[in-house]
């Protein structure tokens, strides 16, 4: 029985939620330059921009539509059961782990649905899309909020947390990422240090220089399932575990 997991979930998990990604062949950075829309220059150049691009994220997130799946919901069942320490950290900043019930969760790269102020830091529950009347409470006066989103050249959010657990897992397991941007492409090394088993989902096929010790090819909703099953059995990951 594994006694601390921590996992790492990318944009493929929201993407079977019908969420575009960013770096996909049709993804949303090919209509916006990097630097104006996920830069501190580009926010400090044209805020306006900023929060209509995350202004449209918004509210695809919240049309209706978009729901978890059910690689979402194996891992909250996984939080609910799981007798042992668990560590869910995304990278997507999107709410569909909280929808699906997820507690222990950290957002590396920030949280849509939360304005911060620039001075103190501070983080907003948003309601409703990015406007210039979304002020902090913290400050006199008052600071325009700024997206809860890790921009590039930004540090990434809860590094030492994740640190400290990966430090002491049992078993690490990555879904739905690329694995090529670090921070987060590092995780897999350190994991592999300290003696834990590491398992990657992925739609596509597995890099010959993964680090990765198991490689899962196919959809996390239908993949997560059947691995939380055998992970709550008390089943450890082995070469002749079927899955999928």
């Amino acid at each position: 029985m594994y006694q601390q997991i921590v996992i790492l979930t990318g944009a493929g998990i929201s993407a079977e939620s019908g969420l575009r990604t960013f770096r996909d062949q049709d993804g949303l950075w090919e209509e916006h330059k990097i630097e104006e829309v996920a830069t501190p220059e580009g926010y400090e150049k044209n805020p306006q921009l900023v929060e209509q691009f995350y202004n449209e994220r918004w509210q695809q997130f919240h049309n209706g539509c978009i729901e978890p799946n059910a690689g979402h919901d194996a891992l909250a069942k996984l939080e609910r059961e799981f007798e042992g320490k668990l560590l869910v950290v995304t990278q997507n900043i999107d709410d569909l782990h909280e929808r699906a019930g997820s507690k222990r969760l950290l957002h590396m790269h920030g949280e849509l649905s939360k304005g911060r102020c620039p001075r103190s830091r501070q983080t907003f529950l948003l309601r409703e899309p990015f406007g210039p009347d979304h002020t902090c409470t913290c400050c006199i006066p008052a600071q325009r909020l700024r997206p809860h989103v890790v921009w590039f050249g930004e540090m990434p959010i809860g590094l030492d947390r994740i640190q400290h657990a990966l430090d002491s897992c049992d078993l690490f397991i990555a879904i739905g990422t690329s694995g090529t941007v670090y921070p987060a492409a590092g995780f897999v090394d350190t994991a592999n240090h300290h003696g834990a088993q590491t398992v990657d989902i992925n739609l596509m096929p597995a890099d010959r220089h993964s680090q990765f010790q198991y490689h899962l090819q196919g959809k996390a909703s239908e993949l997560l399932p059947k691995l939380v099953e055998q992970i709550l059995q008390g089943k450890v990951i082995n070469d002749q575990m079927l899955v999928g």
